[in-house]
């Protein structure tokens, strides 16, 4: 190997671990790999396949869902009673990058094992509110918030950094396959088109409120820790993307509008820039071995 390509694996080696460092350690180590044959819960022809495959729009996305469902009251009380995303937010933002990856890519039985574990830490969540309302992690209709969050985000995502021309029939499909996660978990009357994505968001605004708590979750995410130094521009470059993601009417009750016209100039260009270098270093990634195991033969 020349020095030149020496130094470009050495390079995309590098940027790779910094990436993975913030996606990985939030639960089992699961195989991508094998077994031959296997196509997991949907296969590479799902369009979640293709939404969940790029890193940096599926990032820009996870800020944009965390912030999104922390608009829920009951939500939100979960998350700051039974979660350390005050001293370990990258621990949360793993977790949750954990099990779509897996639940997305897995062999079916990892992803079966996933789904279950889950529905098991869901059963200890539970507790009350401030407002004195009692919560449950494993609530149907809290579980469909949740999940309309995270799912909206991540396409809102792809379709801004990836795809803008995803069709809308690709659209609905997206949204139909990843419901079928939401309700193994437990969701109900899960939105499966994205016109009733839009319905389902529109009719919970009366129940979504920000206080005190939130700004805490907001000030945890802009100071989340980063692997080194250099990471920490591209930390701040992809919650901006986040917020920016977020509807006009969510990054107002947020507190968060006021910048929006200047965030949308930088995050935009800034993230479009860095993309193409995290694809490269990450050629090899979960996505890929999943995609060589359904294609190989069963053994």
């Amino acid at each position: 190997m020349s020095d030149q390509a020496t130094l470009i694996t050495r390079v995309r080696s590098s940027i790779a671990r910094g990436v993975t460092s913030l996606t990985t350690g939030g639960g089992p180590r699961l195989d991508y790999s094998s077994p031959p044959g296997d196509p997991g819960l949907f296969g590479p022809d799902a369009v979640c396949w293709k939404v969940h495959a790029d890193f940096t729009s599926m990032m820009a996305g996870g800020i944009s869902a965390l912030l999104l469902q922390t608009l829920h009251p009951l939500a939100l009380a979960g998350v700051w009673d039974h979660s350390t995303f005050r001293t370990d937010i990258l621990g949360r933002l793993r977790r949750t990058a954990t099990f779509v990856a897996g639940t997305t890519f897995g062999n079916r039985t990892d992803a079966l094992a996933l789904i279950e574990r889950v529905r098991t830490i869901h059963l200890g969540v539970t507790g009350v509110a401030p407002d004195g309302r009692p919560y449950r992690a494993d609530d149907p209709d809290l579980l469909t918030w949740v999940h309309v969050a995270e799912v909206s985000s991540f396409l809102a995502g792809y379709l801004r950094y990836v795809n803008p021309a995803l069709s809308e029939a690709d659209q609905d499909r997206y949204f139909d396959e990843t419901a079928t996660i939401a309700r193994m978990l437990g969701a109900r009357n899960v939105p499966v088109t994205r016109a009733q994505i839009e319905a389902y968001l529109t009719a919970m605004r009366p129940e979504l409120q920000a206080g005190d708590r939130t700004q805490e979750v907001i000030r945890a995410l802009k100071d989340a820790p980063t692997p080194s130094i250099a990471m920490k521009p591209a930390s701040k470059l992809v919650f901006s993307a986040g917020v920016d993601l977020l509807p006009d009417w969510a990054q107002e009750m947020l507190g968060l509008s006021a910048l929006a016209p200047v965030r949308r100039m930088i995050a935009r260009p800034g993230v479009r820039a860095m993309a193409p270098v995290m694809r490269w270093a990450l050629v090899n990634g979960i996505a890929k071995r999943a995609r060589i195991r359904a294609a190989a033969k069963r053994t």
